[in-house]
């Protein structure tokens, strides 16, 4: 499944660059705590990546790291989720998110759920490398691969589905 859709890349001399960002922000606050409702929903569902993935892909790699960094850092200021001490593996794994797919929009130039699981599993397989040298436990950088799988299928599916039909213009 591909889809043509109208894609942009911002730039950050660009004041609809940090109105958008800060809409995916909105966004990437909201998810979180709608899925922390549920035992376990933050890492199960991994929603604070969603918005920095649509973002990324349909606005351009600079909307996507500005939503990538600045969400978990708002969010973990205002309700402590993610704790502090998550905040470098997630942000590893947020800017790791935001540049696959920025690129990968740039680079294809359309979405399909085949790109969009190139860039769920890019940033996943390095971000757990990357979780593994800071945490120094392969048991712990592997969790989303144990218990993430349901978040990494909202990326590619909510992902695809977002920005084909919701985002149009």
């Amino acid at each position: 499944m591909e889809a043509a859709v109208k894609l942009y890349s911002l730039d950050y001399n660009n004041v609809k660059t940090y109105l958008t960002a800060l809409l995916f922000v909105a966004g990437n606050m909201i998810l979180p705590q709608i899925f922390h409702l549920v035992p376990q929903g933050g890492i199960t569902w991994l929603p604070i990546y969603f918005f920095t993935l649509v973002a990324a892909y349909k606005y351009g790699w600079k909307v996507g790291l500005l939503t990538g960094v600045l969400s978990p850092v708002i969010n973990s200021l205002f309700f402590g989720m993610p704790a502090f001490g998550l905040l470098p593996v997630i942000l590893l794994k947020s800017v790791l998110l935001a540049m696959a797919a920025g690129f990968a929009a740039y680079r294809f130039q359309r979405v399909s759920l085949l790109v969009l699981l190139g860039v769920v599993l890019f940033y996943q397989v390095l971000g757990t490398l990357g979780e593994w040298a800071i945490e120094g436990s392969f048991f712990v950088a592997v969790q989303d691969f144990r218990i993430g799988l349901p978040g990494m299928a909202l990326q590619v599916i909510g992902g695809y589905l977002f920005v084909k039909h919701l985002i149009r213009n």
